[in-house]
């Protein structure tokens, strides 16, 4: 049986490249599955996907995917672009909107664009966006992320921005939990960082 995965993702562009995150909480039904999953999965060496909905499903999708880049970047001799990663996924989702749960968030780098945030919401539309959330976790980020998002933000600047969204959502949603992975993807290739425990950002005091 297929585990839902109802998470938190976000992702943000920058000049220069793009800062990706999620939580890492898998659950089935009431039940924690797994603490400590990974949803932010290599496509290319500079574009990454943001995995929410059915774990199983995501997961299928994203190495179909990965596949079939890594073919065209034998074929054509080049790295594929942003824009054809985010297309080839929702063709996928669009063709099997009935039968499978997967809202996605594609984003990375490449050398025509820069970076880039495209969202592939449950039902297979595509859009680029400046920044995008999805989840369960992301219902309670909307007003968050629209009074905090700046345009033109420096990586230094996104990646609080990232990790202050998980960690509020992981606060308010029962099926958003565990840690926060965090990864820059630029030109330069991807800079993964992993915050634990106390590391997470907070916003009240603990009593």
């Amino acid at each position: 049986m297929a585990l839902p995965k109802w998470t938190t993702i976000a992702a943000v562009e920058f000049d220069g490249g793009v800062v990706i995150g999620a939580d890492s909480r898998t659950t089935s039904g009431a039940y924690i599955a797994n603490r400590v999953t990974d949803k932010l999965t290599k496509v290319t060496d500079k574009i990454y996907c943001c995995r929410s909905g059915s774990a199983a499903d995501t997961q299928a999708v994203a190495d179909i995917v990965k596949y079939q880049l890594n073919f065209y970047e034998m074929e054509m001799g080049e790295e594929p672009l942003v824009h054809t990663a985010a297309h080839t996924f929702r063709e996928l989702c669009y063709d099997h909107r009935d039968n499978i749960s997967a809202g996605i968030i594609v984003a990375g780098w490449d050398k025509k664009e820069g970076g880039q945030v495209f969202a592939v919401p449950l039902g297979g539309m595509v859009v680029r966006q400046p920044f995008a959330i999805g989840g369960s976790g992301s219902t309670y980020l909307y007003g968050y992320v629209d009074s905090q998002f700046k345009p033109k933000m420096s990586k230094e600047e996104c990646l609080p921005f990232v990790a202050n969204a998980l960690s509020l959502a992981i606060n308010r949603d029962g099926s958003s939990g565990g840690i926060i992975r965090l990864a820059a993807i630029t030109k330069d290739g991807v800079e993964r960082i992993t915050l634990t425990g106390n590391q997470l950002p907070k916003f009240y005091e603990d009593h």
